[in-house]
């Protein structure tokens, strides 16, 4: 008797069975020397996104774009951090096709290097226009995130992509640990480390130019490990030479021509769709419940450094950069132990669809202790009832966090072929910078809108329940999701004679 491993799907009988009658659950390896350099590359994105929210709020004060109005601050901390969705929209889509063509890796140094260059400009810019060029570029150039949940997708199977999008938040969660120190504890380092910066005159002109510089030189650096170490997964990739010079018939053709080399039959499976064949309803309801996850998620994200740095008498906190920093570099620390530990045991009990739920549904009490903690420190100020609070929201946020690899499963489900699930991933990443371009900037200026003494909607809280209502509608958008994935149905041993 030899064993045999088969996936299981809607139509596969269930063969193989464990003592209790159970179908067993077959987990391939997972192949860890490229998976560790994907991980190790996707740190560049969240390290550069989130060295800038600690400093945010403080640098459009300092720089007199508000003119001493506080009520206008997160308005336009909210229009900074959007900027980068903005043109990321722009192109995200383009470039996640484009490396379905020429491969991953030339896609992904270019957004590496864009990375690199946008955020030492970010660091040397004295105004907010500056600042608004330096995030255009960086999202512009920047065309990673899609590209590199193909490579995933590309390395992994249904038996083992659960456990893989498990370990994919350690990158984001590590991003979003060092991210906050290095913007909170390097930001104006003159003035915070006197004895060590206090004498070097560039950092007194460009305060901010340290913290920035940080993830800059790791984008830098990541580029040459992916030049290096990093293989190639789309199969006969054509040249970007080649590409330039003919048309999208042309490209079908000689992408044709390469794989006749290798067969005596053109398998339609082995080329990318085009676009058209591509927006199925599978593909559109994936796309869609992943933008509305990433729009819950990023106005709570923007939302949560401007209320820490707002006065308490104005709706929030009143906490320097530093301790904004910390609190979130804590959350990103438990995130990924959370990730790591749990979310594949979580899906593998719970399946894809309820876990997504739950994730989105979440949110709904962690926007409700915003005016709960405001209130309670204007009673008491800073007390430990408040630092518990504050500290306990900050936690029962990461639950979201497993809804994004339950979306990345479905997303990856939706793909009509391999070859097209970097087009795939383009698609819903497009929308998603979309909504993450409207989010944050909409947020912060409910919030401003909601502290401004003039209108003070619903107590100064109004931003909270509007948000609370969006969670509602992505809750409803969920319901449209499959039942079950491949990643749902066990991995079984079929038995046959030798």
């Amino acid at each position: 008797m030899t064993a045999r491993l088969a996936e299981a799907d809607e139509e596969t009988p269930l063969l193989g069975s464990d003592s209790h009658g159970q179908p067993k659950r077959i987990h391939h390896a997972i192949p860890w020397a490229q998976f560790s350099i994907i991980l190790v590359l996707q740190l560049a994105e969240p390290l550069t996104s989130q060295v800038i929210y600690p400093f945010a709020p403080e640098l459009i004060r300092n720089i007199g774009i508000t003119h001493g109005d506080e009520t206008r601050v997160g308005y336009y901390v909210g229009l900074m951090q959007s900027i980068f969705f903005a043109t990321q929209a722009m192109t995200v889509m383009h470039w996640s096709r484009i490396s379905d063509h020429i491969g991953r890796r030339p896609v992904i140094m270019t957004g590496l290097v864009g990375l690199s260059l946008s955020m030492y400009c970010f660091g040397l810019s004295r105004t907010f226009w500056g600042l608004v060029i330096s995030r255009s570029l960086n999202g512009a150039l920047n065309g990673n995130i899609g590209v590199m949940k193909s490579m995933l997708a590309e390395i992994t199977d249904p038996s083992n992509m659960a456990q893989a999008y498990a370990y994919m938040p350690i990158a984001w969660s590590t991003g979003a640990t060092l991210g906050p120190i290095i913007g909170g504890s390097l930001s104006r380092p003159a003035d915070r480390y006197p004895n060590v910066f206090g004498h070097i005159d560039f950092l007194k002109q460009y305060p901010y130019f340290l913290a920035c510089a940080i993830p800059a030189t790791f984008s830098a650096t990541a580029c040459l490990i992916t030049f290096f170490f990093l293989k190639e997964t789309v199969k006969n990739p054509l040249s970007l030479r080649k590409i330039l010079r003919l048309s999208p018939k042309e490209v079908a053709i000689e992408r044709d021509a390469l794989q006749v080399a290798k067969s005596p039959v053109v398998n339609d499976d082995s080329r990318p769709l085009p676009l058209r064949q591509l927006l199925t309803p599978r593909v559109i309801v994936a796309a869609g419940n992943y933008a509305f996850l990433a729009i819950v998620d990023i106005t709570l994200r923007a939302v949560q450094p401007v209320f820490y740095s707002t006065p308490i008498a104005l709706g929030g906190l009143g906490l320097d950069p530093q301790v904004i920093g910390s609190i979130m570099s804590l959350y990103g620390i438990i995130n990924g132990l959370t990730q790591i530990f749990l979310f594949g045991k979580i899906h593998d009990r719970f399946g894809t669809k309820r876990v997504y739920i739950v994730g989105i549904a979440s949110v709904l009490p962690v926007f409700g202790l915003f005016p709960v903690i405001n209130e309670l420190a204007r009673l008491e100020g800073l007390s430990t009832a408040v630092w518990a609070l504050t500290i306990g929201q900050a936690l029962l946020s990461i639950i979201i966090n497993f809804a994004y690899g339950c979306v990345f499963i479905f997303i990856t489900a939706s793909s009509p072929n391999k070859a097209s699930l970097g087009s795939v991933n383009g698609i819903a990443q497009m929308l998603v910078s979309i909504m993450r371009a409207v989010g944050p900037a909409a947020a912060n200026s409910l919030f401003s809108l909601s502290i401004d003494k003039e209108h003070h909607y619903m107590g100064g809280y109004f931003v909270y329940y509007a948000m609370s209502t969006l969670v509602c509608a992505a809750l409803w958008v969920a319901t449209y999701l499959p039942d079950r994935t491949a990643s749902d149905e066990p991995q079984v041993v079929c038995e046959e004679e030798s």
